[in-house]
């Protein structure tokens, strides 16, 4: 059986919500008791893009698919890469798509500075479109794929 987690953190601008993220938020909840979302903030989001649909849509959207798994969640707005994972002491394990991998090592680091354990990072793979690209907002924002991964 998959060793599951008091609480796990998952984070992201969850842009265009597409099929990576809703894999990154089944793996969270698979894995965890309690499910914390750090999602970016409107002024952190404009630091990647400005076409970025704003923070109350994007909480919007991932509390729709959030309303199917029964588990306590908070979502948090984050204003930095590292939201609050680098201090919450109830937080076991992250889970990263191989993109943001480096974003929980570095994560990992500042918590072992701070005198806490280091989060299990749980890596999930890539989403493919159907031309076998990953999936991602900017992509989804091109027109190139929708958010299933078909392309346009």
């Amino acid at each position: 059986m998959e060793e599951t987690y008091k609480k796990v953190a998952v984070g992201g601008t969850f842009d265009k919500l597409h099929k990576g993220h809703e894999a990154l938020i089944r793996t969270a909840f698979k894995m965890g008791d309690c499910v914390l979302i750090g999602i970016t903030s409107d002024e952190f989001a404009s630091n990647k893009s400005h076409d970025i649909e704003s923070c109350q849509t994007r909480i919007k959207r991932l509390t729709n698919i959030i309303s199917d798994y029964d588990k306590e969640y908070e979502i948090k707005e984050i204003v930095d890469p590292s939201g609050t994972a680098d201090k919450d002491p109830e937080l076991e394990a992250i889970v990263v798509s191989e993109e943001t991998e480096q974003s929980a090592v570095n994560i990992n680091k500042i918590r072992i500075k701070n005198g806490l354990d280091p989060l299990d990072i749980i890596v999930i793979e890539w989403i493919l479109a159907d031309d076998g690209v990953p999936i991602s907002s900017t992509r989804i924002r091109k027109g190139e794929i929708d958010q299933k991964g078909n392309l346009l």
